[in-house]
């Protein structure tokens, strides 16, 4: 059997206010994950700022840019270096007016490989994203890099298993979430736990239900009123946690997945070949009254 193992870094960081702070943090840590081994690097959402939809503010839209443009082309330069692939969560300013959550592929070679707009945007207290994004119109996106062929969905997105299993079905080996999420200062543990528990359990589901790896990065960190919680984690193609960050440090993480585990897993639990398609027309409704 072909070796298939790829080695994923995951770089779990806390962000301060200004921009190039926090992209020259970034690229410090891509060096350090690409010297531990990793060929795949994700990076959490909105990495190069503080998470800035905790209010709606006109100046935040000042914090966009152009995809392509000056950050990709850094990291284009660094993922040729390095021969590592970049995941990169970037605000994307698409036309005046029109602004994107996005995240930007770049190959091992340089190459930029194309860009996925986040589907779903929440909108809840110190989650003001409707003021900011415009829904992504790219449909689902896959991306053939020098290592896997990957999905790259984004925080709101790993609560949908339509946008899982749709990433899944066009190809996808590994399913990556660069996410913002946290806790409200003032909740209780018990809370706390409640959610983190939700979130990662809805992120494994989607792993079994299709047979793949699942790779999600959050920050960390306090902001505001929000303690993001960290957290991020690797799921193998059956749910099981093979790594999971802790919730109040920065973490650069390098895991080895084998690629080979997806067909092992859908043999023995064919759940691909026995979805029923056509009793699904119903999920293009809203609700089933």
């Amino acid at each position: 059997m072909e070796n298939r193992k790829v080695n994923v870094g995951l770089i779990q960081l806390s962000c301060v206010k200004d921009k190039q702070t926090n992209i020259n943090k970034v690229i410090e840590n891509i060096r350090k994950a690409a010297n531990k081994g990793a060929q795949i690097i994700c990076l959490q959402e909105l990495f190069a700022s503080l998470y800035f939809c905790d209010v709606e503010n006109y100046d935040n839209f000042k914090l966009a840019e152009a995809i392509p443009g000056e950050t990709t082309t850094l990291f284009s330069n660094l993922a040729k270096e390095l021969n590592v692939v970049i995941i990169a969560s970037l605000f994307e300013k698409r036309a005046e007016g029109l602004y994107h959550n996005t995240v930007a592929v770049i190959d091992a070679d340089g190459k930029y490989l194309g860009k996925y707009r986040k589907n779903h945007i929440p909108d809840d207290p110190a989650y003001y994203e409707k003021f900011y994004f415009t829904p992504g119109d790219l449909d689902y996106k896959v991306f053939k890099t020098k290592y896997a062929t990957i999905g790259t969905l984004i925080c709101w997105d790993q609560w949908y298993p339509e946008a899982a299993r749709i990433t899944a079905l066009k190809g996808a080996e590994i399913l990556f979430y660069p996410t913002a999420i946290g806790w409200a200062n003032n909740q209780t543990e018990e809370v706390n736990k409640e959610q983190y528990s939700a979130w990662q359990t809805i992120q494994r589901s989607h792993a079994i239900a299709n047979g793949v790896h699942v790779v999600s990065v959050n920050r960390t960190g306090n902001e505001g009123d929000m303690i993001f919680w960290g957290g991020s984690f690797v799921s193998n193609p059956f749910g099981t946690v093979l790594y999971e960050a802790s919730h109040d440090k920065e973490e650069i993480h390098v895991q080895e997945i084998d690629l080979n585990k997806t067909n092992e897993y859908r043999i023995h639990w064919p759940f691909l070949r026995d979805r029923r398609i056509d009793t699904y027309k119903p999920i293009l409704r809203r609700f089933v009254d």
